[in-house]
């Protein structure tokens, strides 16, 4: 049986827990003597202490986030009343920062604070072989421990704790930096200064490690990968050289950073093999200001331009709903910019009040009213009341299943189709859609296509066949061989069953919609 079982529940079983590899990397000569057991939310939290408990460990070292807080405090609870001698130490960005009062604080023993991956290592062995002379003897331990910021040199890397399993049907992490140099209010990684590499010889080793044990996806969770133009430039080309069919690479890039030496590089992987994360959040930049988010919004648009005309990245960008300062039109024209630049993704985000972030300096002012659980996003503020806040929550879950799905790719532009305003009329869309079905979750697609159709023909009085059309030749992008019966009376009867490639020219108000036509 362990002493120390490493756990985490993640959002999904397909998240392999990035963190609790780091821990287990570094717990030196306390190796033998730990185990990882990973869990998932959807996992009843009596089932998940029922396991923990089985494995009869002395200390149990829980990774606290967001989307895992409220059940793994009902996990935490289970265990100390059936066994309140095990020892519970919690880590992670949610018990980093606002530790009193927390109800999943007030059960634990202990709490490391900030980066744990040699700390955790430290208490572990205090906890387990105490010595008399340490200043850390176990009577003495206080509950919250800052850990200090780890030197990279110092630190075992992760990647051989990936198993087969892992690398075959998860995601796997991979980090070439931490921090952040950049001060945004509403993010976490702000509170994360300096910027710190690993030895870049050292991590391309465990790259390649990765690769030959046929590892073809890697999601990189640097927040700023291309700040370091050199390393980023090195990273690149170390994996195109290794490029193979199926292959594919996810990176956090900062917008308005892609100089020539990034660009060429780029311009050279083939289709599906780059996704960029790009973070722009707002187009205003007075509340870029309030927010201390610093953005050349012209050289923006300039690398959307080039990502979008001279690569096959694929570009997944992000807005925030809910900023200070940020109303709902100066919202709805930045909307409407970042569809004119054409990312193929747009994740219309609800700003989070995370705790220990900055800002909060600005809730007096602004109003800011926020969500007391989990995920803590903000219900209204001054300028958008909480029924609009509703709308645009809305509009959010709506615009995934429809912009972002994959599922609609030409059939999307047809929503603002009167040339207007795309932001606006997929609110029309999004308000229409609510009053019919009254939920955003657990919509069938065939049901949300025929929705999606009933709206463009009858509410937008769209000519049916041409709709059908262009909704016929989204089903057969997505693999479908036959035609929805809803399309079937629109459509010429040798077509409902056959794939044609051919793809007529959509109206040019619509040629630019952000899935890449």
């Amino acid at each position: 049986m362990p002493d120390i079982v490493l756990t985490t529940l993640n959002a999904k079983f397909i998240h392999a827990a990035f963190g609790l590899r780091y821990l287990f990397a570094n717990l030196g000569d306390l190796q033998p003597r730990a185990v990882i057991a990973e869990f998932d939310i959807n996992q009843r939290p009596l089932d998940i202490a029922e396991k923990l408990l089985a494995q009869n460990p002395k200390i149990i070292g829980l990774g606290i986030y967001i989307w895992n807080v409220a059940e793994t405090t009902k996990v935490i609870s289970a265990i100390k009343k059936v066994r309140p001698e095990i020892k519970i130490i919690l880590g992670g960005p949610e018990v980093s920062y606002e530790t009193e009062g927390q109800p999943i604080v007030e059960l634990a023993d202990h709490v490391v604070t900030g980066e744990g991956d040699l700390k955790f290592a430290e208490v572990c062995r205090q906890l387990l072989d105490p010595t008399p002379h340490s200043a850390l003897r176990t009577p003495q331990f206080p509950k919250i421990i800052t850990a200090e910021l780890p030197d990279f040199s110092r630190l075992a890397l992760p990647y051989d704790f990936y198993t087969d399993a892992d690398i075959a049907h998860r995601i796997v992490y991979v980090e070439a930096s931490r921090g952040c140099p950049f001060t945004c209010e509403f993010c976490l990684s702000s509170l994360d200064i300096p910027v710190r590499a690993v030895r870049l010889g050292k991590f391309l080793g465990a790259m390649q490690k990765l690769l030959d044990r046929g590892l073809k996806q890697f999601k990189f969770v640097d927040r700023t990968f291309n700040l370091n133009i050199a390393t980023s430039k090195t990273i690149l080309e170390f994996f195109l050289a290794r490029h193979q069919p199926g292959m594919f690479f996810h990176f956090e890039m900062i917008p308005d950073r892609l100089p020539n030496e990034l660009r060429e590089v780029i311009a050279k992987f083939p289709p599906g093999a780059l996704q960029f994360e790009v973070g722009v959040q707002t187009f205003n930049p007075e509340v870029g200001a309030l927010i201390s988010r610093r953005q050349n919004y012209e050289r923006l648009a300039e690398n959307f331009n080039f990502l979008r005309s001279q690569t096959r990245v694929h570009i997944h960008a992000d807005l925030i709903v809910g900023l200070p300062g940020e109303t709902l039109e100066s919202f709805a024209a930045g909307f409407d910019q970042l569809i004119a630049l054409g990312p193929q993704e747009i994740q219309v985000g609800i700003l989070k009040r995370l705790r220990g972030t900055p800002i909060v300096r600005h809730d007096a002012e602004w109003q800011m009213v926020y969500n007391a659980h989990p995920p803590y996003e903000i219900l209204q503020n001054k300028l958008l009341d909480f029924a609009t806040m509703q709308r645009l929550r809305r509009f959010a879950k709506y615009w995934d299943l429809i912009g972002n799905s994959g599922n609609f790719i030409a059939t999307t532009p047809l929503i603002w189709s009167d040339g207007a305003s795309p932001f606006h009329d997929f609110l029309r869309f999004s308000d229409w859609l609510f009053a019919k079905i009254n939920r955003t979750d657990s919509i069938a697609l065939a049901r949300l296509m025929e929705l999606l159709f009933e709206f463009l023909t009858r509410e937008l009085a769209l000519d049916a066949k041409l709709v059908a059309e262009i909704f016929w030749r989204d089903c057969q992008r997505t693999g479908r061989r036959d035609a929805p019966n809803f399309l079937k009376e629109f459509l010429p009867a040798e077509n409902w069953s056959v794939i044609r490639d051919r793809d007529r020219s959509l109206p040019k108000r619509q040629s630019r919609h952000l899935a890449g036509q």
